[in-house]
């Protein structure tokens, strides 16, 4: 069903369950990445990142943020659609801004455009003591089609 407010359909709660089924490897045992809130026409993910996040250098991977960022956008399309596991990211950029270290990193998205076919996204990733911007990420999920 798709809404054209940006009126979420899913809690925070439903998102990460719903995960938990349709895509278990995300997390295995760890659960790392997960939803913290659902807002009208946004969401809240977080990465509890620890030393298997960790690249030589004691900072969290680009592969680590970039996969937060992916998180955030399916959450953000799941929660404004409803449990719709064949959502694909079509488009995922991402700007390093600086050293995020182990710990909580928390991604803050927001939808920008909800249409037909296709949802587009930004997400702030903050870290750190003084809550500073780690990276910044834009980019595009495609709806499937209804049969």
């Amino acid at each position: 069903m798709l809404k054209n407010s940006l009126t979420p359909v899913m809690s925070a709660q439903e998102v990460n369950s719903f995960l938990k089924q349709v895509y278990p490897q995300l997390n295995d045992d760890l659960a790392a990445y997960y939803a913290v809130d659902v807002v009208p026409g946004g969401c809240h993910v977080r990465l509890d990142a620890s030393d298997l996040h960790v690249r030589p250098g004691g900072t969290v991977s680009g592969p680590s943020l970039f996969t937060l960022a992916d998180i955030g956008g399916y959450v953000c399309v799941l929660s404004h659609l409803g449990p719709e596991a064949l959502c694909v990211t079509t488009n995922l950029n991402i700007n390093f801004m600086r050293k995020a270290e182990p710990g909580p990193i928390d991604g803050h998205c927001r939808i920008l455009k909800f249409g037909k076919s296709l949802v587009v996204f930004d997400i702030e990733m903050r870290a750190g003591p003084d809550d500073q911007i780690v990276a910044h990420a834009t980019g595009t999920y495609s709806i499937p089609p209804r049969r």
